[in-house]
């Protein structure tokens, strides 16, 4: 049986590689093909050519690769068509990958797959019917996708989160971390983020210690911000612990701190992973905050909010991103940490946490809608 696969960011490519090896494991013949990272390479992808090329985000990063990325959009679908594979699996990456997707099924019947639903319940919802012309099949990471995508007109599987999957650290290895109230700084993975957010969260860090003294700030770090964190940190008037990318004590620290003060996104899913309540904060260019403030269309932002179906993570969005605010949720919610562990719990079942993993539920979902003889049971 034989597979494409298309990844273009890190993200992708673990998901693609957790997918390969469920794959592999109900269907021993599967061949591959496409684009992928690391991880999918080191389970059996020949990569026609660097990830590396696809991961560009952001207007000005685009814009001087516009004709290359063009070009391999056209490669990829020519590739796809050539090849005939038995299905076309893309994966997150939209920009690029349902534009593969289009020209594939513009000259094809190939079966095509999409890893990840467009979050057409937060803003944008036209982008699934667009969607739904080209692609036959969408695996969902959250358990309310799927009714969403189907109305649209597309076949839809709630595959489970990865964050289900990740290890965390035990017990033991958080408390080796010493004694005192730990609280873990995330001001975002993008340098745009990092600059905007770390000053009001300095300001809020040095309210937090006025009224907590034996506190403790831990800010865990990416490659590519490290350097500017440090500098921006500099200056607060509190001392803090910037970890490097790679620390082999952020898992720990995960698990240790007693509350989190972060930027919107996924990371409020790896803080519930492991427990950890949080205040949510985000500030964006003065522009975006009319854009999108105007387009979104729910009333929190928050993942763990939404999947729970509660609002118990106190967020402060837009030009509600003020340090005074902000430190006062912190110290509410390190007085009444018990009233997020409810939501978290909710949030890591409803994920599929318990279950099988993600990967082997979006492989036995993908193999399940093709018009062949059932896989075998795992």
């Amino acid at each position: 049986m034989k597979v494409f696969l298309i990844a273009g960011e890190a993200s992708g490519d673990k998901l693609g590689a957790a997918m390969m090896a469920g794959l592999k494991s109900l269907r021993p013949d599967m061949v591959f093909d496409g684009v992928g990272g690391p991880l999918m390479q080191a389970e059996g992808l020949v990569s026609r050519f660097s990830m590396d090329e696809l991961s560009v985000m952001g207007l000005a990063e685009i814009l001087p690769k516009y004709r290359a990325l063009k070009a391999r959009v056209r490669e990829m679908a020519d590739a796809v068509i050539q090849t005939r594979p038995d299905v076309l699996i893309t994966i997150d990456s939209p920009d690029f990958c349902l534009r593969v997707a289009r020209l594939v099924k513009a000259s094809s019947d190939i079966r095509t797959v999409h890893y990840v639903a467009p979050t057409v319940w937060a803003w944008r919802p036209k982008r699934a019917e667009k969607m739904a012309h080209h692609i036959n099949h969408v695996l969902a990471l959250f358990p309310f996708e799927p009714p969403l995508m189907r109305a649209a007109g597309m076949a839809c599987d709630f595959v489970g989160h990865p964050v289900v999957a990740d290890p965390v650290a035990t017990q033991k290895q958080a408390d080796a971390l010493g004694a005192g109230t730990v609280v873990l700084i995330l001001p975002g993975s993008r340098k745009g983020e990092v600059s905007r957010l770390t000053d009001r969260f300095g300001e809020a860090a040095a309210m937090i210690a006025a009224q907590v003294p034996d506190v403790r700030f831990v800010i865990p770090t990416t490659g590519n911000v490290h350097d500017l964190v440090k500098q921006r940190v500099a200056d607060w008037k509190v001392p803090v612990t910037v970890l490097p990318a790679g620390s082999p004590d952020k898992a720990a620290w995960f698990r240790r701190a007693d509350v989190a003060l972060a930027a919107s996104g996924t990371v409020s899913l790896e803080l519930a992973a492991n427990g950890t309540p949080m205040v949510i904060a985000y500030d964006m260019a003065w522009l975006s905050r009319i854009i999108i403030s105007r387009m979104l269309m729910v009333d929190t932002v928050t993942l763990v909010n939404l999947v729970s179906d509660t609002r118990v993570v106190p967020e402060f969005i837009g030009k509600n991103c003020k340090a005074g605010p902000i430190a006062d949720a912190v110290l509410g919610v390190l007085a009444d940490p018990q009233a997020q562990q409810t939501a978290m719990a909710l949030t890591m079942e409803r994920l599929g946490l318990g279950g099988d993993a993600p990967g082997l539920r979006a492989a036995r979902a993908v193999l399940d809608r093709l018009p062949q003889a059932p896989v075998k049971d795992h």
